[in-house]
């Protein structure tokens, strides 16, 4: 063996060069995150509630576990995303609505897992749909104009929104009095005063493991027997993934991916008979 090639052997074996190797192992997988975040950093967007659109693959696979939650061929739960996505008036009513909010002017508006939740309620008709964490409304927004269609199709729902702050729920406020309704306040406290059954219960709101928790304890003699929990913390705590075991209900998990965009998404928990 040369000296030159014992040279390279002694540096490739020796832990500075392993370091770097490694790093570029890592770096490899972080890079365009990385990149992308540097692109949105100086824009003027949200900075929490993230909105994106999904990768096609991922809207494929979220069509597909919606499937199997609500016993409904792919093909239709995809054609219900494909409505969602392609309603041009509901993205241009959620454009106007932030036309004035000068940090939002480049957002997207992308609707990401939301897409789901309007998939769920086209499939499954639900009379009572309650969703925990309002904020802007747009999920709830989403949520509306699923259960208007099926109201149109002769299945007759509404939604009941909760959240702390009194100025949540715009958009529900501006498009959707006819069949929505928000409660303020905790939202444990609004849970308690529910008297109808609910057919679809959406925790999105304080997102701790605890207070996640406790609002699923809540609920449940609420439920109907058909009823369906969706957990948008899933992808932080196993809050509902315990609870679906220990009241002997099913369990699955959506992971989002996200369409060129630097945060790594969220997810969907159902919880289902």
């Amino acid at each position: 063996m040369t000296v030159l090639k014992k040279l390279k052997k002694l540096i490739r074996n020796s832990t500075p060069w392993r370091y770097l190797n490694r790093a570029g192992i890592a770096f490899s997988y972080l890079k365009q995150p990385i990149r992308r975040s540097l692109g949105w950093i100086p824009l003027r967007t949200e900075s929490d509630n993230f909105y994106y659109e999904l990768t096609e693959s991922n809207i494929r696979t979220l069509a597909s576990t919606i499937s199997i939650v609500t016993n409904r061929p792919p093909s239709l739960i995809q054609t219900y995303l494909e409505e969602i996505t392609n309603n041009k008036n509901f993205k241009s009513q959620i454009r106007d609505f932030f036309r004035e909010d000068s940090n939002m002017a480049d957002s997207k508006l992308g609707f990401g897992r939301r897409i789901g939740w309007y998939a769920l309620v086209r499939a499954t008709k639900p009379r009572l749909v309650v969703e925990t964490g309002v904020h802007h409304g747009i999920g709830a927004s989403i949520i509306c104009e699923a259960l208007l269609r099926n109201n149109q199709e002769g299945f007759n729902g509404r939604y009941l929104g909760t959240d702390y702050d009194s100025n949540a729920g715009g958009l529900v406020k501006l498009n959707y009095t006819s069949i929505g309704t928000i409660l303020y306040g905790d939202s444990i406290r609004s849970l308690e005063k529910i008297a109808d059954e609910v057919d679809l219960f959406i925790n999105d709101s304080d997102h701790s493991a605890v207070y996640e928790g406790k609002e699923y304890l809540t609920i449940t003699p609420k439920l109907s027997e058909r009823g369906i929990i969706i957990g948008d913390n899933s992808h932080v705590t196993t809050e509902l993934l315990d609870y679906s075991l220990e009241h002997s209900r099913r369990y699955l998990f959506f992971s989002e991916v996200p369409e060129e965009h630097w945060y790594p998404g969220g997810g969907i928990g159902f919880s289902f008979t």
